[in-house]
């Protein structure tokens, strides 16, 4: 069994800067995770699924257009989750409607909870660091084309790595 996700990275020189706020936060998971927005968390496949699901994110990248995502201000999912993220502002329709066809096919499974974009930074570290994080990010604003989505593997070390890119190409 693998352990994969689908994600949209958040480019340079932000994604590195979120993640440095995610670490100064005190949240171990940034020394293992990219920034990202999520559009399938965690799925175990089996080894011999991985040339099928490669086969439907590609099909999926090539029904869907690029878009531009803005980012802005700061939530929560508190008291539910002990998440602080940045907002997804522009762009939400788009993530949805990818997110609901990555988690189709070979990849359709229940989730959780509802489909919320976010950039998760800081997760499960003691309540004044969210509080921290959640104000001082609470001013961030930036807006980014989104041209592709990413797979990732994560190999049982605690580390996300990427295993292919695919653009949107519709």
């Amino acid at each position: 069994m693998r352990v994969i996700g689908v994600a949209i990275d958040v480019p340079e020189p932000w994604g590195s800067y979120l993640n440095r706020c995610r670490a100064q936060a005190g949240d171990p998971q940034a020394e293992y995770v990219p920034t990202h927005l999520t559009l399938l968390p965690p799925t175990e496949i089996g080894d011999d699924a991985e040339p099928v699901v490669e086969r439907h994110l590609a099909q999926v990248a090539a029904r869907h257009a690029g878009f531009s995502l803005l980012l802005r201000g700061t939530g929560t999912f508190r008291p539910i989750t002990d998440v602080v993220f940045v907002a997804v502002a522009a762009g939400i329709s788009e993530c949805e409607r990818l997110a609901a066809d990555v988690r189709s096919g070979p990849l359709e499974r229940e989730i959780k909870y509802p489909y919320h974009p976010h950039i998760t930074v800081a997760q499960d570290v003691p309540q004044p660091a969210l509080d921290q994080v959640f104000t001082d990010l609470a001013g961030f604003e930036v807006r980014f084309d989104v041209v592709g989505f990413r797979l990732f593997v994560h190999n049982g070390d605690s580390r996300w790595r990427p295993r292919r890119d695919f653009a949107l190409t519709a």
